[in-house]
C-alpha cells in the first residue's frame, strides 16, 4: 500500500493528545502520531489556545497522520481557515512545513496552523520561549 494519499499535520496546541480538542478532532482518526519538532515562534493566548508564527526556534509539538485530505475541512473550520479568503480575514494561515523528529532528522512535510505576527501582538500573545503549549500552564 502506498502512502501517497496520507495527510500529515503538525499540531502544537489543543490538537495535541490529551489537550481538548484532540479527542473531538482527531482521535480515531489520526493512524499515526509521534513527537515532533517545527520552526517557528510559539505564543499563549489569552482565549487558551496557541499560535504560531513564521520564525526559528524549536516549536514542540506533534506530527499526527492521518488516511487522506479530509481531515483539513474539520481543521480549516476549527482554525478559521478558509483558502479564498486573504491571509488577513483567517485567524489562522494553513501551510506546508518541514518536521523533524526529536533528534533533528526531518519527517517529511506537513501541514500547520500559523498566525501572522500582528494577529498574535492584537491578540495579546506571550511568547512561549521553551517552544512547549499545554493547556494547564
Amino acid at each position: 500500500m502506498k502512502n501517497v494519499s496520507l495527510c500529515n499535520v503538525f499540531v502544537y496546541g489543543t490538537l495535541k493528545p490529551n489537550e481538548a480538542n484532540y479527542a473531538e478532532y482527531c482521535a480515531g482518526k489520526a493512524i499515526t502520531q509521534q513527537q515532533a519538532i517545527a520552526y517557528g515562534e510559539l505564543f499563549a493566548l489569552p482565549m487558551g489556545y496557541p499560535a504560531i508564527t513564521i520564525g526559528n526556534a524549536q516549536v514542540h509539538g506533534y506530527l499526527l497522520s492521518f488516511p487522506d485530505a479530509s481531515i483539513l475541512e474539520s481543521l480549516d473550520q476549527l482554525e478559521d481557515y478558509q483558502g479564498d479568503r486573504a491571509s488577513h480575514e483567517n485567524l489562522y494561515d494553513r501551510r506546508l512545513i518541514e518536521v523533524f523528529d526529536l533528534q533533528g532528522v526531518s519527517l517529511g512535510i506537513a501541514w500547520a496552523y500559523f498566525m501572522e505576527l500582528t494577529q498574535v501582538t492584537k491578540l495579546g500573545g506571550i511568547a512561549q520561549h521553551d517552544g512547549l503549549w499545554t493547556q494547564n500552564q
